[in-house]
């Protein structure tokens, strides 16, 4: 065989895989476009989260900067789309003060939402001795006082989108709850032995 049919058979099964590569990188685009198209159709939307109640059962200060929390949450999220499922994937839940975290982080379950479905958690919030800033400890000194305090639940996980038989890839969700709790109300409170009740039905806010 001659250098010149050797260089030619090259370039044959270049012109080969040149073809298959442009192929295969078709069929991908024409599947991305048709996911995207669906997408479009169906418009997903977002979950929508609401913070029922929150139970305490401890949140004090002690000396010298240090907070020890115990609290109860209910949570409820509702999937407002008629054909698109909702899978939550290491979705975490905790309590902040005034931006810091006080609390550890409670992993819920991994769960699948289905179409306008409703699923309720009430995970426990613990954080025991908790080092915060010493700015913190007499905001939060002033807020009893006065009787009111801020607190912040934070939602922070991955959910997929289920359309059919096709699930997406994760995508960042996050949700911030503000609670306004009234210490020196008794009466906006349900007493539990030593906890304190109190029924909130927040709105939370919700990005993806």
């Amino acid at each position: 065989m001659t250098s010149k049919e050797c260089g030619y058979h090259h370039d044959e099964k270049r012109k080969f895989i040149r073809r298959i590569l442009i192929g295969v990188g078709s069929i991908t685009i024409l599947i991305l476009f048709i996911i995207l198209l669906i997408f479009l159709i169906l418009r997903p939307t977002k979950p929508t989260f609401v913070l029922q109640d929150i139970t305490v059962y401890a949140f004090n200060v002690s000396s010298p900067n240090f907070l020890t929390s115990n609290l109860q949450i209910t949570l409820t999220t509702r999937n407002p789309n008629n054909r698109i499922g909702i899978y939550y994937d290491r979705v975490n839940v905790y309590a902040s003060y005034r931006t810091q975290q006080v609390t550890l982080s409670t992993m819920l379950p991994t769960t699948y939402q289905g179409h306008k479905d409703i699923v309720t958690w009430s995970p426990f919030l613990y954080g025991n001795l908790v080092p915060v800033a010493p700015y913190l400890c007499e905001s939060l000194s002033q807020d009893q006082m006065a009787g009111t305090m801020l607190l912040n639940i934070r939602v922070d996980g991955r959910v997929r989108w289920k359309v059919g038989t096709f699930i997406s890839g994760r995508y960042r969700l996050y949700a911030n709850c503000p609670a306004y709790i009234n210490f020196g109300k008794p009466n906006n409170g349900i007493a539990f032995g030593p906890a304190m009740k109190y029924q909130l039905v927040l709105q939370c806010h919700v990005d993806v």
